[in-house]
């Protein structure tokens, strides 16, 4: 059965039973990261289907690796969420961890996309195209999640990895916003003090 009637009253139960009010500053973190995983999951599927519609390009490889980095990154996040959803040590040191290639990989996967964009001289206005308009979206949700956890992490003690890999996820999902538009041969949208 789907609904429990155990939330009815506001309150929710945390990895391992606690019960907390649903806006209780872990709530609000790990519920935050959730959202972002619904966001990155939106712009892969974007990216699935832009790389297997009719019009397949010779980047649709560049479109595929960009899933699969998503996807990976999907499973992170899943990683993430359950750990600021954990408040008992005992608990939280059996929990599945990132290694470290997860915050590496990202760094790779940043330098890898950036290497190929022409240098930035301006802000960058979101949009172009769905795909890259969904990235920023991405990218603001990630940075909330971000602060979230920042405020999570002054009251209950949080490894660094969480707030790392959340940190280095928004740069990822700004370079990839810019490298989309890059891959469908679009322009990019830049701020104008006019």
């Amino acid at each position: 059965m789907i609904y429990t009637k155990t939330g009815d009253k506001g309150t929710t139960s945390l990895v391992g039973g606690q019960r907390v009010d649903k806006n209780d500053v872990r709530v609000e973190a790990y519920g935050t990261v959730d959202e972002l995983n619904a966001q990155v999951g939106l712009l892969a599927e974007m990216l699935k289907k832009a790389n297997g519609g009719p019009a397949r390009t010779e980047n649709a490889g560049k479109l595929e690796t960009l899933h699969l980095q998503l996807k990976k990154i999907q499973n992170h996040l899943f990683v993430i969420q359950t750990l600021l959803a954990t408040e008992r040590a005992d608990i939280y040191e059996k929990l599945p961890h990132l290694d470290d290639s997860a915050i590496s990989n990202l760094e790779q996967w940043i330098d890898g996309m950036d290497a190929q964009l022409p240098k930035l001289n301006s802000f960058v206005i979101p949009g172009g195209s769905e795909a890259s308009a969904q990235a920023h979206v991405a990218r603001t949700v990630c940075r909330r999640a971000e602060r979230r956890t920042v405020t999570l992490a002054q009251h209950e003690k949080i490894e660094g990895q969480p707030l790392q890999y959340i940190n280095r996820l928004s740069d990822y999902l700004f370079v990839a916003s810019r490298y989309i538009l890059f891959i469908e041969q679009k322009e990019e949208n830049f701020w104008s003090a006019e």
